[in-house]
């Protein structure tokens, strides 16, 4: 046999062991991801909110001396009575006011009262808007049937919505009770995740991609969640001192609108044009329709101030994985968008600040 051979026989073996090595990584990696997929979203959100909250168990330690799972079961117990809450109260009240509705419905007694002549003066949606308050206050009964078609499929998205949102949020009481059990063992997490990001970019860099990871959650969660409960105070102070009905769920709504990334406008446009309705243009009416109309646009100016506080990366990366990652994952891209994009925006400035190292110039000849 020929050497030449003997070394391409040699040469095959070892490449037909690394791919058979390979495809059983691959497939072995495939089968446990599957069986991991549908819990992902699950404990993508107990490690949101377990890097958010650390710092408070952190906090809860200094001041208590408690242990860290004392401490962590503490914090869970306080967030869940926090969430439940108003939850439990928004609950009882829509279900009062549904009663309440069913009740007059029945008597016949309900009537919309005839609407001011001013609102067919109003831009765009006023003629109409006249017409249609004007039909309903003459004969609520033919408009209401006229629009049961409607009614119908609005009910059906509806219903189906709330089933999704009741669903979303089984999922995010089961995440806060599972990132209790993280807090708990954060130390070790935390070495683990430095650990792994070592192993994958180095030693150097390892540390400081986990920081970055870390910093860039908590950044999101105080610009998101912060923004959408500094927007529901303000928001909900103008409708109590101007006597909005409901005030409390419309503030409620505003926050759960703020954590999406929906515009407050869904709820405070509603509401001014029901206050110039009902009570006219005055001073105070149009001082709290300009109020309440600021307060909602306040997220603009508070986000671009919140969103990459504390993090080693251009406000404007954080800001655009924010906005894209919701729009690819919905919510919880909120938090998977901005890490991603700042990890990937530090390994391409790292790649570019790397220097070719240069080849020696050769040595002149002695003369």
């Amino acid at each position: 046999m020929q050497p030449g051979f003997k070394l391409d026989s040699v040469l095959s073996q070892g490449l037909l062991d690394v791919l058979i090595k390979a495809g059983l990584v691959a497939t072995l990696a495939i089968f446990a991801f599957q069986v991991f997929q549908p819990f992902m979203e699950l404990m993508l959100w107990s490690v949101i909110l377990a890097v958010t909250l650390y710092p408070v168990l952190r906090w809860v330690k200094a001041r208590t001396g408690l242990k860290d799972g004392h401490a962590a079961t503490l914090i869970v117990l306080v967030v869940l009575l926090v969430l439940l809450a108003p939850i439990y109260l928004l609950a009882t009240s829509i279900g009062e006011s549904v009663d309440s509705l069913a009740v007059v419905l029945k008597s016949g007694t309900w009537s919309v009262p005839a609407p001011s002549r001013s609102v067919a003066e109003w831009p765009l949606i006023g003629p109409r808007l006249y017409d249609f308050w004007l039909a309903a206050s003459t004969s609520l009964s033919d408009v209401l049937r006229g629009l049961l078609p409607n009614l119908k499929d609005t009910g059906r998205m509806l219903l189906g919505a709330a089933a999704s949102a009741g669903g979303a949020f089984v999922l995010f009481i089961g995440a806060i009770i599972i990132s209790g059990i993280i807090m708990a063992f954060g130390e070790t997490g935390t070495v683990a995740a430095q650990r792994i990001a070592m192993r994958i970019s180095g030693e150097e860099r390892g540390k400081h991609i986990s920081a970055l990871c870390t910093a860039t959650i908590r950044a999101v969660a105080l610009g998101v969640i912060g923004i959408a409960f500094i927007q529901m105070l303000l928001i909900g102070l103008g409708f109590v001192v101007k006597g909005v009905p409901g005030a409390g769920i419309l503030a409620l709504v505003v926050l759960v609108l703020g954590i999406a990334q929906a515009p407050a406008s869904l709820v405070t446009l509603p509401v001014i044009i029901y206050v110039l309705s009902a009570e006219g243009f005055s001073a105070a009416t149009i001082a709290f329709a300009i109020y309440i109309f600021v307060a909602g646009l306040a997220d603009n100016v508070l986000k671009p101030l919140l969103l990459g506080r504390g993090v080693d990366v251009p406000m404007p990366v954080v800001l655009i994985g924010a906005l894209g990652g919701m729009v690819v994952k919905g919510i919880i891209g909120l938090f998977i968008g901005p890490v991603i994009l700042a990890v990937t925006y530090k390994l391409f400035w790292q790649w570019v600040d790397q220097q070719v190292p240069k080849m020696d110039s050769p040595a002149k000849p002695s003369e």
